[in-house]
């Protein structure tokens, strides 16, 4: 039985990692796997009811982030509708390239913390194709966002899936991670944008005229202020309400999602049916990407079965036999997130290391969270935000990996040094 669930469970992988090439969507191939190894698995245990039992366990867990994500997704959606994020990207009023470059960065920075890395990647990005004339520049600058964004999500816990992971499951809390991974991820961030900055000196933003899409002229300032300052505010005061009632942050957010939907009823009250369409929550939840949502059931279900069969736990020890330091092994896990989708690779960590031998907050899990949050930078393949620019502005894989690849490395790393001595400074 274990052998043949270790070579799906690879099949699975593979297939998940050369999605582009197969042609065929990671979604079927994570809901495969997980179909496979959970009929393998029951037919060869003798004890139906504890498989049940497991069964339940991990559709428990993972309800838990998919709600929460659903949930998170629509909101963002719904300012998106409202054109909400453009509170924020009107007031950029600079014209030299290296303050712009540096505006980007940081916005985008600290944007993918309260929304997440992939939104704070779509919506830097618009930005950038209003404000940049020239191919080259926006391509450059896409990049910094998909740099940015990452090492934004890296240290909250809403701002990147993985982190999200780990916070849902009690590995990591909201004040604790903030205060690990913060100065790690602004070294991520800082050492590329100096290197980039060298060959900014002088240059000036190429003008452009200014754009709007239909649906800024359709909503006022007040209904676009409005729902982005209560969509946001309902993002950052989840952690507040998982801390003050303990209940998971789905609860949260759902409840947070609940008010968003009345507010947005009311501000379109007068509006007929056709007008207000586009502004509801129902238009939202048609517009979130389920594809996603269904990957993430099937690979946490996929991964679920590794650990109810004791794989991984066996994986983790023969790591601490081979490599040894917790640090090495974490640091190769980041690295190989650029090549391999960084959710099974955390979902298998979680499964690997159990948290009573590695409790909440523990040098383990907020490294984790750091390196395999800013690794994926690596390769624009490597995360939801680089496949989203990918898309976006027709990054080419080899341009990335000739221009950027190697600052993405050196912020990876100064973001190590930098979390390493921390650690060291105040453990």
């Amino acid at each position: 039985m274990i052998s043949a669930l270790i070579i799906i469970f690879v099949i699975t992988y593979a297939s998940i990692t050369l999605e582009h090439s197969l042609k065929i969507n990671k979604s079927a191939t994570a809901l495969l796997g997980a179909g496979l190894l959970w009929t393998i698995y029951a037919l060869a245990t003798s004890d139906h009811s504890l498989v049940g039992h497991q069964l339940s366990e991990s559709i428990a867990s993972t309800a838990e982030i998919v709600f929460f994500l659903i949930g998170a997704m629509t909101i963002v959606e719904v300012i998106d509708a409202h054109n909400g994020f453009e509170v924020i990207t009107s007031r950029i009023k600079t014209k030299k390239l290296i303050s712009l470059l540096w505006i980007v960065g940081f916005l985008s920075f600290f944007l993918s913390a309260v929304l997440d890395n992939l939104t704070a990647t779509i919506v830097m990005i618009s930005l950038t194709r209003k404000l940049l004339q020239k191919h080259e520049d926006r391509l450059l600058f896409a990049a910094i966002v998909v740099i940015s964004a990452n090492a934004g999500g890296a240290w909250s816990p809403i701002g990147d899936v993985t982190t999200t992971m780990l916070w849902i499951g009690g590995q990591v809390t909201t004040l604790a991670i903030i205060k690990g991974l913060f100065l790690a991820s602004l070294a991520n961030l800082i050492a590329p944008l100096l290197f980039v900055s060298h060959s900014m000196k002088g240059k000036l933003i190429s003008t452009q005229t200014k754009t709007y899409s239909s649906s800024v002229m359709l909503t006022s300032d007040f209904e676009r202020n409005t729902m982005f300052y209560l969509g946001l505010g309902i993002l950052i005061l989840v952690p507040v309400f998982k801390t003050v009632t303990h209940l998971p942050p789905f609860m949260g957010i759902l409840f947070g999602l609940g008010i968003l939907w009345l507010v947005g009823d009311l501000i379109h009250y007068k509006k007929d049916d056709t007008h207000k369409q586009q502004f509801t929550l129902a238009h939202a939840l048609h517009r979130i990407d389920m594809t996603s949502i269904v990957f993430f059931i099937g690979i946490l279900l996929t991964v679920a079965t590794l650990e109810h069969s004791q794989i991984l736990h066996s994986f983790s020890e023969f790591l601490d036999k081979t490599v040894g330091r917790q640090d090495y092994i974490v640091t190769l896990l980041g690295l190989l997130s650029a090549v391999v989708d960084n959710v099974p690779l955390v979902a298998a960590s979680m499964g690997m290391y159990d948290l009573t031998q590695y409790p909440a907050d523990s040098f383990l899990w907020e490294f984790m969270a750091y390196c395999a949050g800013t690794g994926g930078s690596i390769l624009i393949i490597g995360s939801a935000a680089g496949v989203a620019a990918m898309g976006l502005e027709k990054i080419p894989f080899f341009w990335y990996v000739k221009k950027i690849s190697w600052l993405a490395l050196i912020g990876y790393f100064a973001g190590i040094a930098v979390y390493i001595a921390q650690y060291n400074l105040t453990r």
